[in-house]
């Protein structure tokens, strides 16, 4: 039984970072339920092709090489081009013109390699947009990158960005973040609260503004402590597990040393958000029609913006998908521990947030 009852949906989706390969180079992936390779020609472009060779089903990704813009199979040396078709058989004369590697768009955008998926291999229904911050160099600092493994579904993690009441529990923020808008039009949905960040110092008025383009892509703008741009790029290892990519900017203090050393402490703080979220989302179950309060965020007009990127036909035919059954019948408890900025200034970076308190 399935842990939800989504299958993957489609859209942009990052596969790796520019520098991840060099030219020549070759890497077996594993996305969208689909063994994959990915390589980069002898001019720097990248590949996302299906890794199993159509003669006799070589893996590409695990042994396979590049010459020029072409790679070639491990097992017989059959070559196929950029666009996946078949351009040498090195013992024929001929090519074989039905041997044809599924072929995903990639582009290189915002320093990210991005592919489009499909299950039925429609082509890209919109772009992926060049954002400002990540083209000025001198005005934001070097990127910092971050990667998490996430054992939930799409669905299931991006659902955080309208559920304002669990900052309090899951992360014990003193004071609940200010929904001020929620709004989709077609790929796109944002969301545009305001926040109050715990400093040493005191409490600091901030706004944090989410804008996903689709399943895969999103940009969250932090204001307040410091400008801080985050692309959060969730992409679906399979139905029920992410992975997750963080590329961090923040605003250039006019100092290397100094960027590099707020920026590092944000990140830690963000990452760190994502780790106590992270029991959450493994031991969650998905509930069909949740029983909300009336002060929850809009979870019912965000399923709805949701459900458009599922091509596949599936059925909501379950109250409740519940999560994976545990290895043992007493499992060890998970997510008793705060660490995030608020915790650690109120002294409960060790112990367990007192979740009926309300204080």
């Amino acid at each position: 039984m399935s842990r939800t009852p989504f299958p993957v949906p489609f859209g942009w989706y990052q596969i790796c970072w520019p520098d991840e390969l060099e030219p020549g180079g070759v890497a077996p992936v594993y996305y969208w339920e689909r063994d994959l390779v990915m390589w980069r020609d002898d001019e720097g472009a990248y590949h996302l092709q299906d890794a199993i060779c159509p003669h006799l089903g070589g893996h590409l990704g695990h042994g396979g090489h590049v010459e020029n813009c072409e790679i070639m199979c491990p097992f017989h040396g059959w070559k196929f081009d950029g666009t996946g078709a078949n351009s040498e058989i090195p013992y024929s004369e001929r090519v074989n013109r039905a041997a044809k590697l599924r072929t995903y768009p990639t582009i290189e955008r915002n320093g990210l390699i991005m592919s489009w998926y499909h299950p039925f291999e429609a082509e890209p229904m919109w772009e992926v947009l060049d954002l400002e911050e990540f083209s000025d160099d001198e005005g934001w600092s070097e990127t910092i990158t971050r990667t998490i493994q996430i054992p939930a579904a799409w669905q299931e993690i991006a659902e955080n960005s309208v559920d304002i009441a669990h900052f309090r529990y899951v992360h014990n923020t003193d004071v609940v973040p200010e929904a001020r808008a929620y709004e989709t039009e077609g790929h796109h949905a944002l969301v545009r609260t305001v926040q109050k960040f715990v400093t040493p110092q005191g409490m600091v008025d901030g706004e944090i503004n989410i804008d996903n383009y689709g399943p895969g892509f999103s940009v969250i703008r932090f204001h307040g402590i410091i400008d801080t741009v985050l692309l959060g790029c969730n992409t679906p290892v399979t139905s029920d597990q992410c992975e997750q990519r963080f590329s961090f900017r923040v605003k250039s203090f006019g100092d290397a040393a100094t960027n590099s050393s707020v920026g590092e402490a944000f990140v830690a703080e963000v990452t760190q958000q994502i780790i106590e979220d992270l029991p959450i989302w493994k031991h969650k179950g998905h509930v069909t029609r949740p029983a909300l309060a009336d002060t929850d965020g809009p979870y019912l007009k965000f399923r709805k913006w949701a459900s458009q990127f599922y091509a596949e036909d599936f059925d909501l035919d379950q109250a409740v998908y519940p999560p994976d059954p545990p290895t043992s019948s007493r499992p060890e408890p998970e997510g008793f521990q705060k660490h995030t900025a608020s915790s650690r200034i109120k002294g409960e970076d060790t112990i367990r947030a007192d979740m009926m308190s309300g204080a």
